[in-house]
């Protein structure tokens, strides 16, 4: 069954929730919320009511300490992404990581993807320690294609089943981003969830899916879509993050239905 998966995004040092398309944009970035909270709160927060599977997402530069705050106060119980390579993903791994997120080190500034790269990384981290970040855009004449560079670079990697499949066995789970509706509140991306849900229900490798999730309603929505394969992560709605849309006691109480037996 899907379960709802936390986050903390971080941007300048500071805990906050953005309109993630608008990073790195000409237009500036849009902020959805500012928390006047560490860091290391919000992952108590999650530790205290069990809420697995997290991860910190360094936005940019500056955020170093700030990540490293947030693992302290919860050792192994969340992953960390933004900025990682092979040659600092052990080092995040002992900073108290339970996984490392790796997404724009795997593709040439030109945007071309590099399997030498992810062979690489994989060494390093340990494929059972890696998540590959995946966030996409919708691609000219449908479908999505893996964006880098905070979001702005379209790469050469289109989001499918062979493209899954020929990465799956080098990481232990996906993380995708919708970036054209990330931060918006607007509602998820159904058709890639449901793309995603399929290939997950064949292989049964994990999958978190972030963009849109406005309330419960959406977490059960993906859940039916992806026949219970794909977890939710739900950032700008989320009361914990000034939003309206959803409380984080449901979210716990969705991931405890989740767990009861069938």
């Amino acid at each position: 069954m899907t379960r709802f998966r936390p986050c903390i995004d971080l941007h300048g040092g500071q805990v906050k929730q953005i309109v993630g398309g608008t990073l790195g944009s000409a237009g500036g970035v849009q902020t959805n919320f500012v928390s006047d909270r560490p860091p290391g709160w919000f992952a108590d927060l999650y530790r205290q009511g069990g809420a697995e599977g997290g991860h910190v997402i360094m936005l940019g530069p500056g955020n170093g300490a700030a990540a490293r705050e947030a693992l302290a106060a919860w050792p192994g119980g969340l992953q960390v992404g933004g900025g990682i390579g092979a040659r600092n993903a052990e080092t995040w791994l002992e900073a108290g990581a339970s996984h490392v997120i790796v997404t724009s080190w795997l593709f040439s500034p030109g945007g071309e993807f590099l399997p030498d790269r992810l062979a690489e990384i994989a060494r390093a981290a340990g494929a059972d320690r890696l998540v590959i970040d995946l966030s996409c855009r919708a691609a000219p004449g449908g479908g999505w294609v893996v964006a880098m560079d905070k979001w702005q670079t379209p790469t050469s990697l289109r989001i499918g089943e062979q493209a899954l499949d020929d990465l799956a066995a080098s990481c232990t789970e996906f993380l995708i981003h919708a970036a054209d509706v990330e931060g918006k509140c607007g509602g998820i991306d159904e058709a890639l969830v449901e793309t995603l849900g399929g290939w997950g229900s064949r292989t049964g490798h994990p999958i978190t899916y972030a963009g849109g999730a406005r309330s419960i309603a959406d977490l059960e929505l993906v859940d039916r879509l992806s026949g219970g394969s794909v977890d939710v992560t739900i950032g700008s709605a989320l009361d914990i993050f000034g939003g309206s849309g959803v409380r984080f006691e449901d979210c716990l109480a969705f991931n405890r239905r989740a767990e009861r037996p069938a």
